[in-house]
């Protein structure tokens, strides 16, 4: 007869690891070594899921797709100005220093050109685009603006600009969009993005 105090209890929720949970986790750090490495097109689920050590049918069951899969994975800082740093700017040069900013990010990051083009066409990269956008651009927007309630609806505005010309230039390659300097594109757009922030309701 086994004693009482060497007989095994079972494992409850609280303490038996959920197999889906560290399964998940591993999904995502082989997808993030992968995409690295790889780059979003020559990555693959097969060799993301040779990474983690499972079957390919488990990346499939749950993140769905590639895209889904990158959506999750993509850990993505736009390294914005803090807002206070923007505070301490002449207020007509916000715009600017946006724009100019995200061109940068845009220009040397393919992770980020390739969110967007994933969130262009797959409901979860939208989402994680979404997400970004307002936990990064929002602060920003509520500190510039003169009303900081109304700074989703601005913060959105500024994401129309900058996400199009992204679109335009790095993802569709519109060839007059990826011709034009740097700087002639932050002339064009840095008025637009300063009044969607700080101009008063039209």
């Amino acid at each position: 007869m086994q004693d009482s105090e060497t007989r095994s209890e079972p494992a409850t929720p609280e303490t038996k690891p959920r197999r889906s949970d560290a399964t998940r986790a591993a999904i995502l750090a082989a997808a993030r070594e992968r995409f690295a490495a790889d780059g979003y097109e020559r990555a693959t689920i097969r060799s993301i899921a040779k990474e983690a050590g499972i079957d390919p049918s488990m990346v499939m069951r749950y993140y769905g797709n590639k895209e889904g899969l990158f959506a999750a994975a993509a850990e993505i800082d736009l390294n914005l100005p803090a807002p206070m740093d923007l505070r301490m700017q002449p207020a007509d040069h916000v715009g600017r220093t946006l724009v100019s900013h995200f061109l940068d990010r845009w220009e040397q990051d393919e992770v980020l050109t390739a969110l967007l083009r994933v969130g262009a066409t797959n409901s979860a990269g939208a989402e994680r685009m979404r997400q970004i956008l307002k936990e990064q651009i929002g602060p920003i927007a509520a500190q510039v603006c003169p009303d900081p309630a109304d700074a989703p609806r601005r913060a959105a505005l500024v994401a129309s600009q900058v996400l199009g010309m992204a679109l335009a230039r790095f993802v569709l390659r519109f060839p007059v969009a990826v011709a034009m300097p740097k700087e002639e594109v932050v002339d064009w757009l840095a008025p637009t993005v300063q009044r969607y922030l700080t101009a008063p309701e039209p």
